[in-house]
């Protein structure tokens, strides 16, 4: 069963707490691992997706989207220009 972000962060606590008080067995240090590869790739997966939907404007009020995220924005639909 595939946890849910919180439940998988606070696991990753956990071991860590355990791991500084009486140490981890080769199982746990395995799961502590995936754990951690899995957290780390739906933070950038949200990270990205953040990104690619945001849209920067000088003080002035011109936009100043980099060219590669406007490019990104308008592939997937959400830009009408």
């Amino acid at each position: 069963m595939a946890q849910q972000p919180q439940e998988r962060l606070d696991r990753i606590n956990e071991l860590a707490k355990k791991d500084r008080s009486v140490g981890l067995t080769p199982e746990e240090k395995i799961e502590r691992q995936q754990l951690r590869e899995a957290y780390l790739k739906d933070f950038r997966a949200g990270l990205r997706d953040q990104i690619e939907h945001t849209q920067v404007f000088d003080k002035k009020g011109h936009e100043i989207t980099s060219k590669k995220v406007q490019k990104i924005q308008r592939e997937h639909g959400w830009r009408k220009d």
